[in-house]
């Protein structure tokens, strides 16, 4: 606790300094750092960050604007912290938790400095059940009773951490405050009186029994997360992409449509109508598993670009404190961070009002400690209940210009595992999600493979290695595209495009507004990928045996492949199986009119299923051999052509090839000149 005076009271300081969001007082030697402080005549929110003898830095979380010399700063004598209890779920809250509800009914659009108001509603009363008898052993963690908070929430209440002893007396079921006692707890101490809420410093990680490894792939319906790039109930991941990419289009489906209990959304310093999108957007969805309404399991933090700079340094830590209290009820609680960038901005913004070294391109010395401390938050754990839950973190990264390098981006990667960057081109062309296969990872590939096998009988590794094999054919051939044409191409290679098309457009693309292609289920996920990898299979051998690529292109089955995804709903899977089906009688049709043999055609397409990576990897190293022997060839004519228009002494009785290589060798002098 901070010193008290003479009437008992809290110290207080007075203001010597004023930088934009930073402060610095005197008088301020018996405060505790990281301590709660009211500053300035207007009681303006802030945070003691630093202490030097009897000075002390204080960063506030309102606009200091109008504050002057001379003006108190009082103590509570408490950290920053948070009220835990029934009244979070479906609110609106800024980067400290105030309820901008209730701030907009006192002060009207726009926020009066030095307003404060209860974090959660102390006149609602709530239904309490309770869950232990009297004369128990409790225990921090340990769970009191329950209240129906929403349909899809029932909220446990919690013996706060730290709590420890004999329960002497408990509420009957009823209708109680969060306010109201509902119990008491005899210990050496004394007594302690338990409510239905409590609070907890947001800085501060709440503890667990331990840390568990999970194989359970946090479901979001987007195919390119689920199947290529997935993430765990627990993992953590990042979304970098530069302006109009899609990133909080992105965590907004995600919000909506994965199999996480809670969501916390943090709005952290981004445009205010994106914030506003999600509350005039989710009250109006249903969630697609209870049939309920979005906002009976979601909160928000919304702290945007207008809104003080310092709270948003404070609004992650915020949402995550929250997360952690709903983890250890035994929910699995997704925390949708947009965008830790604004959020690095704040840190420096900070830095340099305290005169701290800066680092690369003016961020503190300590980004890289501080993004660990947050990401490391998420997991999966076994709560002191022993309850079982997550807290899975999504940061969106905006670097500038979609510049990866920049120090936010690479510092995020050291600490997430994974990694969805968003790509400039796939956006541009209406390409939704916009995430590059090429340069996008995710570690948890292995973990959740199993999960796949048992919840969809589909051998999605399989599918998944021959798909990315595919793909990084196509990439591959993309650079022979460019200069030559796909027109060119020996059909063999028009296949492998087409085979690309038909992954990207028909699997990999969805449409975050068609009712149907907006979310997948797992099943519709590996019959779809299952049904298109068997047209690839079956028209790369026909292409091989001859068959014109154009014939194949022209199957009726090819274009209801591509439709597939908005055409059969989650429900009707057995759809899928009779396109596949349709697939194959249209594939052995054109074998027979090609004249190759149902022995022959079988045998091939058995070689290639049973292949496995080794057989994908061959295919891929020939695809790429065969593009740089393109690509040497056509660089050698277009050198010959240069030489060609140009009378070069002492060079007419070469060959083409001699000519195409001396100007060859000219050019990479040149450069090593330069």
């Amino acid at each position: 606790m901070s010193a008290k005076n003479k009437d008992g009271e809290n110290s207080t300081g007075e203001v010597i300094w004023v930088s934009g969001p930073v402060v610095k007082a005197r008088g301020m030697r018996h405060f505790r750092m990281l301590e709660l402080v009211f500053a300035g005549k207007d009681r303006l929110v802030g945070e003691l960050i630093e202490l030097d003898g009897d000075v002390g830095t204080i960063q506030i979380y309102e606009d200091t604007s109008g504050m002057r010399p001379g003006e108190p700063v009082k103590g509570t004598g408490n950290p920053l912290s948070v009220e835990l209890g029934p009244g979070l779920i479906g609110r609106t809250f800024d980067g400290i938790q105030r309820p901008l509800e209730r701030l907009r009914e006192q002060t009207g659009d726009f926020i009066r400095r030095g307003t404060q108001v209860p974090r959660l509603d102390r006149e609602q009363r709530w239904d309490f059940e309770p869950r232990l008898e009297e004369n128990t052993d409790v225990a921090g963690g340990e769970i009191l009773g329950v209240v129906q908070e929403t349909p899809m929430v029932e909220h446990r209440i919690l013996v706060p951490p730290g709590t420890r002893g004999r329960l002497t007396s408990i509420a009957a079921a009823g209708s109680y405050t969060v306010e109201d006692a509902i119990a008491t707890v005899t210990h050496e101490k004394g007594e302690t009186t338990l409510h239905m809420y409590h609070n907890w410093e947001v800085r501060r990680p709440r503890p667990v029994r331990e840390r568990l490894r999970t194989a359970a792939p946090l479901v979001t319906g987007q195919r390119v997360i689920d199947v290529f790039f997935p993430l765990v109930k627990g993992g953590v991941a990042a979304i970098p992409g530069g302006f109009g990419t899609g990133k909080t289009v992105i965590q907004h489906n995600l919000a909506k449509w994965c199999d996480a209990h809670i969501i916390i959304y943090i709005g952290c310093g981004e445009r205010g109508n994106e914030m506003t999108d999600v509350l005039n957007e989710f009250p109006e969805l249903r969630d697609p598993r209870s049939g309920n309404s979005l906002m009976d399991r979601t909160i928000l933090i919304a702290n945007t670009s207008n809104m003080p700079v310092a709270a948003r340094e404070a609004s992650i830590y915020t949402g995550v404190t929250l997360a952690e209290y709903f983890r250890d009820m035994g929910y699995h609680v997704a925390v949708m961070a947009d965008s830790t960038s604004r959020w690095a901005e704040a840190l420096r913004e900070i830095s340099g009002r305290l005169e701290e070294m800066p680092a690369e391109e003016g961020f503190p010395a300590y980004l890289a400690s501080q993004l660990a401390e947050f990401y490391e938050r998420g997991g999966h754990v076994r709560s002191l209940c022993n309850n079982e839950g997550s807290v899975s973190i999504i940061g969106s990264v905006s670097p500038p210009g979609g510049d990866f390098s920049e120090p936010v981006t690479q510092h995020t990667k050291r600490f997430v595992r994974a990694f969805w960057a968003l790509d400039k081109e796939l956006a541009s062309a209406r390409f939704f999600p916009a995430i590059n296969p090429q340069t996008s990872y995710s570690e948890y590939v292995d973990a959740v493979l199993p999960w796949w096998q048992d919840e969809t009988g589909e051998a999605v590794g399989r599918y998944l290695e021959q798909a990315r094999a595919i793909l990084r054919a196509y990439q591959k051939l993309q650079q022979i595209v460019r200069l030559i044409g796909e027109d060119a191409l020996p059909d063999e290679q028009k296949m492998t495009l087409l085979s690309a098309r038909l992954i990207r457009e028909g699997f990999l693309q969805q449409s975050a507004f068609d009712p149907v292609d907006m979310f997948a289920f797992p099943l519709k996920q590996a019959r779809m990928l299952r049904a298109i990898l068997r047209f690839c299979d079956m028209g790369r051998v026909l292409v091989k045996k001859g068959v014109p690529v154009y014939r194949v292109r022209e199957l009726s089955s090819f274009g209801s492949l591509m439709r597939m995804k908005a055409s059969i709903e989650n429900e009707k899977t057995e759809e899928i199986l009779k396109l596949q089906g349709q697939v194959e009688e249209e594939m052995h049709r054109l074998a027979r009119e090609a004249q190759i043999s149902e022995e022959e055609l079988g045998t091939e397409i058995r070689s290639q299923e049973t292949g496995g990576k080794e057989e994908g990897g061959e295919a891929e190293k020939g695809l790429e051999e065969r593009a740089d022997q393109m690509m040497e060839e056509h660089t050698k004519a277009d050198l010959y052509q240069e030489a060609k228009q140009h009378d070069i002494k002492g060079r007419s009785s070469m060959t083409k090839e001699e000519l195409a290589e001396s100007l060859a060798r000219e050019r990479e002098e040149d450069r090593e000149k330069s």
